[in-house]
């Protein structure tokens, strides 16, 4: 399905009219493409799609959920996880506190692997956590901390690549990720352990917005696979702006396909995936 450069323009413009969303700034191919697929799906035209926008609010919403990416694992790329596990006590094991922002945490896989990592270091106790984004529905997923089984049972090996990878493993096989999780196979459910899903704070966030709702800075921020979704001049604003939101000293993680460049990239010191603010 053709949509013409004035028909995208047209579709952001009434979005940003009837909400505080703005995708005119987003990555180019990615929007289209999830537009097209939308249209395809439900057999519209880009016109009949902004009549709908503009008629009710709900259908925005979730046409909102279609269009923004909520693709997360359990210890996504090992590597990076565990050279926060090798960083963090270097640097943080005296602190009296650590701060922590998940920004675009989708449905809160990755937090609650940092909490597990977290634990594993005997640091849980003294951070503060929080995640946001723009999806409701996968905060409400994050909040609650269950899973599909077989959503994400092709994760757990990741957990031993990070802690155990040495070791060699026959029954006793993720026996410490159990500390963490209660599996129930013939439900198809996985629940993260009380202790850890009461520890983070899930708010809604529009990050394109960059203004800072939580009132603080932070130690460690985590914004992981997102900005390759937007376009370079959106991506330099939000890179300030979470340099802006970091005390000095504190860490940048971003995805392993994404990197800092141009002047906000001699703010920090790259070490392996981890980005140093100055």
């Amino acid at each position: 399905m053709e949509i013409s450069q004035l028909e995208m323009a047209q579709l952001c413009s009434a979005i940003n009219k009837v909400s505080s969303y703005d995708f005119s700034n987003y990555s180019y191919k990615s929007f289209y493409r999830r537009i097209e697929k939308i249209l395809v799906d439900n057999n519209i035209t880009i016109p009949t799609l902004i009549e709908k926008i503009y008629l009710d609010y709900n259908y925005l919403e979730s046409i909102v959920r279609e269009i923004t990416v909520n693709t997360t694992e359990f210890f996504r790329d090992p590597i990076v996880w565990k050279n926060l596990y090798n960083y963090l006590p270097q640097h943080f094991l005296e602190n009296n506190s650590l701060k922590i922002w998940h920004a675009g945490c989708s449905n809160g896989l990755e937090v609650y692997s940092m909490l597990v990592l977290l634990n594993e270091l005997n640091l849980l106790d003294i951070t503060s956590i929080y995640g946001s984004d723009i999806n409701e529905e996968v905060l409400f997923t994050a909040q609650n901390g269950c899973y599909n089984y077989f959503d994400i049972q092709e994760y757990f090996p990741n957990f031993d690549k990070v802690f155990n990878e040495n070791k060699d493993y026959t029954d006793e096989k993720y026996l410490n990720l159990e500390k963490y999780i209660t599996i129930s196979v013939n439900k198809d459910i996985v629940k993260m352990k009380h202790f850890l899903v009461e520890k983070p704070i899930f708010v809604k966030h529009n990050l394109i917005s960059q203004e800072n709702i939580f009132n603080t800075k932070f130690d460690i921020i985590m914004c992981r696979n997102l900005l390759i979704y937007f376009n370079r001049d959106l991506q330099l604003q939000i890179l300030d702006f979470f340099y802006s939101m970091l005390e000095t000293g504190g860490i940048l993680v971003v995805g392993c396909q994404e990197s800092l460049y141009g002047q906000v990239a001699d703010k920090f010191i790259k070490h392996d995936t981890i980005y140093i603010k100055k």
